[in-house]
């Protein structure tokens, strides 16, 4: 097998927002190596669909700004594959924009993209998790939080938001045994980015910048994720693990 094994995850059914491409297709992969039983959900029906089918995993086209539909698919993946006891609030949308002509219309939209989705998620399995004696939430960040770059003000705002809201969450249900952690990967290297802004220029500045001079992948975020979610981190709680090259 590729990669450290923990037996802690072996049946335990997993969710992931937006798991059909990028960063979210290698926690499918991860979890499902890991022999979880994993559902997961993308606006992309055909990439969703292709992936599910290789690793026999459970798959639902949903748009997350649908409260109730994504509330839909977390019963109904819990119906099919059982309580839900590993929750990766992973889906986002990056798409860089300028602050001055954010309207409140946009700046919304960012934030049910990139913020609300963990809440309603998070809320949607708690008694699943409560009920099953615990569970663990990661919660995708960024370190766009913690840096703050310019020209993606919505999206660093609602980065930030996630790591106090996995705090709040990691005190508020610490009692129920559910563990909630936010995970801040650096820039990773996946299609999006290489079709968008990954140019040889601004490859060459991030070098300059950490202390690791190799591209970050999918799965080194994905492989932080087992351990925040497997029995071996058991005591962390309401931490932030920044996977960057040494950027920050």
């Amino acid at each position: 097998m590729d990669g450290a094994s923990y037996p802690s995850l072996r049946g335990r059914v997993v969710f992931v927002t937006g798991g059909a491409t990028g960063i979210g297709e290698s926690f499918v992969r991860q979890f499902a190596r890991q022999g979880c039983r994993v559902a997961f959900i993308d606006l992309q029906a055909e990439a969703g669909e292709a992936l599910a089918g290789e690793v026999g995993g459970w798959f639902r086209r949903c748009d997350v700004t649908d409260a109730p539909a994504l509330q839909a698919a977390i019963e109904d993946a819990a119906a099919a594959l059982g309580p839900i006891t590993i929750l990766v609030n992973n889906v986002a949308d990056d798409t860089r924009h300028e602050a001055a002509g954010l309207t409140p219309e946009a700046w919304r939209r960012s934030l049910a993209v990139n913020l609300d989705p963990a809440l309603i998620a998070s809320v949607a399995v708690h008694p699943m998790m409560k009920s099953e004696g615990g569970g663990a939430i990661v919660n995708v960040g960024s370190i766009n939080a913690l840096w703050g770059p310019a020209g993606m003000a919505a999206y660093v705002a609602a980065k930030g938001a996630i790591n106090s809201l996995s705090k709040g969450l990691a005190r508020e249900w610490g009692p129920d045994g559910i563990r909630v952690n936010a995970l801040s990967p650096g820039w990773v290297v996946t299609g999006r980015q290489l079709e968008l802004w990954l140019t040889q220029e601004a490859e060459a500045e991030w070098a300059r910048q950490v202390a690791l001079k190799d591209r970050i992948l999918p799965d080194d975020i994905a492989r932080a994720a087992l351990f925040l979610a497997s029995d071996e981190s058991r005591m962390m709680t309401g931490q932030n693990l920044v996977v960057d090259a040494g950027r920050l």
